[in-house]
């Protein structure tokens, strides 16, 4: 594979051309064949560029493939070629619904691929859906998404109550009987946290507090040394990749010491680790895929083929909001072959019917379009790497966590 340049990736705005000629499948595409233009509204600068970033870049892995490798996308028996427009959303909800306008308006966009989080992902529905253009959704999982009776989203991403499950048992399981909540005060983390606190009132665990912090917080000092006082066997943090640091500093700042700080979203990317060093030790997560699940396709072969595609791209580990990328735009490649034209309603009614086992799982929609998937894994950092330890652990989790002063 061709290295992909980040820098070329992140900071150029304009259409990404064709980029080979080679071909599977009795396809092949140049400059000079027809193009299917596929929009993308993303978070490269903001709040939310951490996983934007990760989301752009794992567009970019399919968009790389299905020119060079797969020869484009068979229409009807025709090879068309990928087409990316892509602008920096700025994590600002309101630069999404005139940007996914323009893309469909101005740049006769065919397809949009999603933003990053289920708030940017709200608003760019409703443009797309109101010009009757499918969506595909990598990385906005709140279930209220898919509950407005919209037609042209498809999203293959575990919803959010799912995100915490196996956790909280496993952490039961250890002894766990008390815990402690802090969550963003936007969409996607408030249904994080709401799913949280119903798996630990089914299994009886006290919930000593649960608190909302404001969106972009730059300092919970107050919050964590109050859940200090309060002395809880678990934290449970739900934000952004940002806010997962800021749990972590501030945490080691006080003293905060519980036996386990469990941070489903934030926690899991590789960037964790490199960011926080040592600090990332003994910290649960949970992850939608990991490298070492065992998928495979005839694409881009087993999950751990894919993390070394993307690490020869990149120099870095894939995060699975990278790898859903890439599977959510193959996802809808497939449908478009399958629809056999570039038709939303065909392609639509193509989606509804696809059945089909990638890298990254099993991917399959319901009538809402929302993926019938495999659960969330748990996962915890033990001596700079992740370890599946529910369900189907592969290690067994260090529990207690050693506090900050005896690491």
């Amino acid at each position: 594979m061709r290295k992909v340049s980040a820098l070329f990736l992140i900071f150029s705005l304009w259409i990404i051309p064709a980029l080979g000629v080679s071909a599977q499948g009795g396809c092949a595409v140049d400059e000079n064949s027809p193009g299917i233009t596929f929009g993308v509204v993303v978070s490269l600068t903001g709040k939310f560029s951490p996983e934007g970033v990760d989301t752009f870049n794992g567009y970019a892995i399919w968009h790389d493939w299905v020119n060079n490798e797969q020869g484009g996308i068979n229409v009807g028996g025709e090879c068309y070629r990928a087409d990316i427009v892509y602008y920096d959303d700025q994590s600002d909800p309101d630069m999404v619904s005139t940007l996914v306008e323009r893309l469909i308006i101005e740049d006769g966009a065919n397809f949009i691929l999603g933003p990053y989080s289920t708030t940017l992902t709200q608003v760019a529905s409703v443009v797309t859906e109101r010009e009757n253009i499918i969506m595909m959704e990598s990385n906005g999982a709140d279930e209220s998404l898919f509950t407005r009776g919209f037609q042209n989203l498809f999203g293959i991403i575990t919803p959010a109550s799912g995100y915490t499950e196996t956790g909280i048992a496993a952490l039961f399981d250890l002894g766990a009987r008390t815990a402690v909540i802090a969550y963003e005060d936007t969409a996607f983390p408030t249904t994080l946290a709401q799913s949280a606190r119903d798996h630990l009132d089914n299994l009886g665990m006290q919930i000593l507090a649960i608190e909302r912090f404001p969106k972009n917080v730059a300092d919970l000092t107050s919050m964590f040394t109050s859940f200090r006082e309060l002395n809880p066997d678990v934290f449970i943090g739900f934000g952004h990749y940002n806010d997962a640091i800021l749990f972590i500093r501030t945490a080691k700042e006080l003293g905060f010491s519980p036996d386990a700080m469990f941070i489903p979203v934030g926690a899991s990317n590789p960037a964790f680790v490199s960011e926080m060093g040592d600090d990332a030790d003994f910290i649960w997560s949970a992850s939608q895929w990991t490298a070492d699940m065992p998928y495979d396709d005839p694409y881009f072969g087993t999950a751990s083929d894919y993390a070394e595609r993307y690490v020869e791209a990149f120099g870095i580990q894939p995060s699975y909001e990278a790898a859903e990328a890439t599977a959510s735009a193959l996802a809808l490649q497939l449908g478009i072959e399958a629809a056999g034209t570039i038709d939303t309603d065909t392609v639509r009614d193509a989606l509804q019917q696809l059945s089909a086992q990638t890298f990254y799982g099993a991917v399959q929609f319901n009538s809402s379009g929302v993926s019938l998937s495999e659960p969330m894994i748990t996962l915890q950092i033990q001596n700079g790497d992740f370890v599946v330890v529910a369900p189907d652990a592969d290690a067994r989790p260090v529990w207690p966590a050693p506090t900050w002063e005896e690491r």
